[in-house]
């Protein structure tokens, strides 16, 4: 597979949206299903896109998935201290998983964070379940960091966001 990293093209905005998505309820990855709030959030990509990078994994033109690359100081981070990238919502599609996407999309954020003079680490939030994801980050170098772990909803007890950090 000859995976190719690179900016969303807007005409991708909806495709990635509905990967995305799809990847979070196959996944059971939100709490309500197809009627949870945060399935708008995964599919407004136009939105993200307005507001930090998005990036898209393409394999002979066919799209693997994507991921939100926040720069220090964006506004779409969540978790990111000044200095620090962010990463959000990767996501890559059932069919195309296990085949190397996933870590490339994370890489490049790596890659991205390392070339902005100002930043000193990369951040991101997870959940308990996504494993595949976990091991991606700790085999690039992702320490967890408990200590920032959170509750996106803090009236729903039983959602803990994980979160990592890479020193740059």
């Amino acid at each position: 597979m000859n995976i190719l990293i690179r900016r969303a093209d807007p005409t991708e905005y909806e495709p990635l949206g509905e990967i995305t998505a799809q990847a979070y309820l196959q996944d059971g990855l939100l709490d309500f299903g197809e009627s949870d709030e945060y399935l708008g959030e995964l599919r407004a990509v136009a939105k993200r896109a307005a507001a930090a990078d998005v990036l898209v994994a393409i394999d002979d033109d066919h799209l693997l998935g994507g991921v939100t690359f926040v720069p220090s100081g964006g506004p779409m981070a969540d978790i990111a201290h000044p200095g620090e990238a962010e990463i959000r919502m990767l996501a890559v599609a059932r069919d195309a998983r296990g085949k190397g996407a996933g870590e490339a999309l994370v890489r490049a954020c790596v890659d991205r964070a390392r070339a902005t003079e100002a930043c000193t680490a990369i951040v991101l939030s997870t959940q308990h379940t996504m494993h595949a994801a976990h091991r991606i980050y700790e085999r690039l170098g992702f320490t967890r960091t408990p200590d920032r772990d959170w509750k996106p909803l803090p009236e729903l007890d039983d959602i803990t966001l994980l979160t990592y950090e890479l020193t740059l």
